[in-house]
């Protein structure tokens, strides 16, 4: 029997079946709008392919959670209300939110629909949890990616609430999606918006074989000819600081945390997740059958566990910069 959820992300119907089909325990996925965190064109699901996944999903037992994780703007929260309707309308079995309204909304309307609490509500104590729990009932926290674990683990012992945590995906210099950068340079972000770098505010010159990118007129990087170029982002952007160009703010990294499977496993995380709804079906398919077989070799033999070059080898090749770190999660020097 599992021990810990393997949460994978599904930007699309495509994604979302090759998840459930390399092994995860519970894809999450969103609408086509700003409710969500992922609010990319051509991302998200209709109301029609959500209905085709979750019958997908549902028929081979696996759970289908809703992302509506962001924060109604204005008068305009009858919009967020109306996905909380949605989601339950379409199959939900959990629905993923941050602002406590609409965790009030949706617990007095649908008692009985189960409560996540979002890593964009960025809650890294056990107070914040518990006081979620007592007034909204939620069933589990999505903890920041700025946690040890040892902090991760206080918090466990602390609260009935089911706990995740991020296993592999894309890091954020910002308080999960509160990214004062993007809201600076294009007036929208993740918590507002359920975009960062918005695509109407990207734009791309070349010039002498060079490319630039811009954020709303504001130079982000530049490439050399034959240099891969990544979506452009102000954080992982290159500038000139004291006459040397590099990555200012930080460089492009993903979070790996395979090699620390036993810990997490035998402190009491419920789930581990996958970040990247924004990213393609070939990624969800490898990241999540690497990590259902780490995390199975895990359970097995968590005494003899080790992460295989070839598992570390494969999320490489999907890691930000190519380049992977285990994060805050481990901290010797503090």
């Amino acid at each position: 029997m599992k021990t810990i959820d393997l949460v994978a992300p599904a930007g699309s119907l495509v994604a979302l079946k090759a998840a459930i089909d390399k092994g995860a325990d519970a894809v999450y996925l969103g609408l086509r709008n700003a409710t969500n965190a992922r609010n990319f064109g051509g991302l998200n699901f209709t109301d029609a392919d959500i209905r085709l996944g979750v019958e997908y999903a549902h028929h081979r037992g696996k759970q289908v959670l809703f992302a509506i994780n962001t924060y109604p703007q204005g008068q305009m929260a009858h919009e967020w209300r109306a996905a909380i309707d949605t989601a339950v309308l379409l199959g939900a079995d959990a629905i993923i939110l941050a602002d406590p309204g609409l965790m009030a909304y949706a617990r007095h309307r649908y008692p009985d629909v189960r409560l996540h609490l979002s890593v964009q509500s960025s809650s890294t104590t056990v107070d914040a949890i518990e006081l979620m729990r007592e007034q909204f009932g939620i069933r589990r926290a999505v903890l920041p990616r700025v946690l040890t674990l040892t902090e991760i683990e206080k918090i466990i012992r602390q609260t009935e609430v089911e706990i995740e945590v991020f296993g592999f995906g894309s890091l954020c210099v910002m308080a999960e999606g509160r990214c004062l950068l993007s809201s600076y340079v294009t007036g929208d972000s993740p918590n507002n918006k359920g975009v960062c770098s918005p695509g109407h505010a990207v734009s791309w010159e070349e010039k002498d074989k060079v490319l630039s990118a811009r954020l709303s007129g504001t130079l982000i990087d530049r490439y050399a000819p034959n240099e891969a170029a990544g979506y452009p982002t102000l954080c992982k952007g290159r500038f000139e600081v004291e006459g040397q160009v590099d990555y200012a703010l930080e460089e492009p990294t993903s979070l790996n945390a395979i090699g620390l499977l036993p810990q997490l496993l035998k402190m009491g995380v419920k789930a581990i997740k996958i970040e990247g709804r924004q990213r393609s079906p070939n990624y969800v398919s490898q990241v999540v059958g690497t990590l259902r077989a780490a995390l199975d070799s895990a359970e097995r033999d968590p005494e003899r566990y080790t992460a295989r070059p070839d598992w570390n080898a494969t999320l490489a090749k999907h890691a930000e910069g190519a380049q992977v770190t285990q994060g805050a999660f481990e901290r010797p020097w503090k």
